[in-house]
């Protein structure tokens, strides 16, 4: 019984290390994203063997209603848009609020989204709406935990109680 305690004891204590280790690591993170989101957009946005990174910008942009890591203009210094490729559009069709053919060459607040701080503020949002809720789930069950160790503890100690008692009565 006491093996169980120290298991359930040992498991709580990573899920906090854990639970600590994200937190710490979340400002990194977002950072990381920063940097690396407006290099991948305008590095690898429509080149060939890139499809996956195309598809997920592509997809990026249109669940967020956003265009580009920081703004529209991100577009200009892309690969892509100075390629013969984007056929003259200045932003993919992705950043389009309603997507029809070439319609990326129209940049206009009516047809584009300007989202101000660009995909990369939404995305930040996202992930921290998201990690408030994985928090607090983390919370219940770490509750639930020191529940289950408390009432294993109170177990244990009825257990060896008990038996002193009984063989105290021998």
């Amino acid at each position: 019984m006491a093996k169980y305690f120290f298991f359930l004891l040992l498991i709580f204590l990573i899920e906090l290390v854990a639970g600590v280790l994200a937190y710490v690591y979340y400002q990194r993170l977002s950072e990381e994203l920063k940097q690396h989101l407006n290099q991948t957009m305008t590095d690898n946005y429509a080149q060939p063997g890139k499809e996956a990174i195309t598809l997920a910008v592509d997809r990026l942009q249109q669940d967020f209603k956003c265009c580009g890591s920081n703004n529209s203009h991100d577009w200009m210094a892309s690969v892509y848009v100075s390629s013969k490729q984007a056929e003259d559009r200045v932003v993919p069709d992705s950043c389009c609020k309603s997507i029809t053919p070439h319609c990326g060459k129209r940049d206009h607040p009516s047809n584009i989204y300007k989202v101000e701080g660009g995909c990369i503020t939404k995305l930040e949002q996202f992930l921290a709406d998201h990690l408030l809720v994985i928090g607090a789930v983390g919370i219940g069950v770490a509750c639930l935990q020191l529940a289950g160790a408390l009432l294993t503890a109170c177990f244990i100690y009825l257990l060896n109680k008990e038996e002193e008692e009984d063989f105290g009565a021998l």
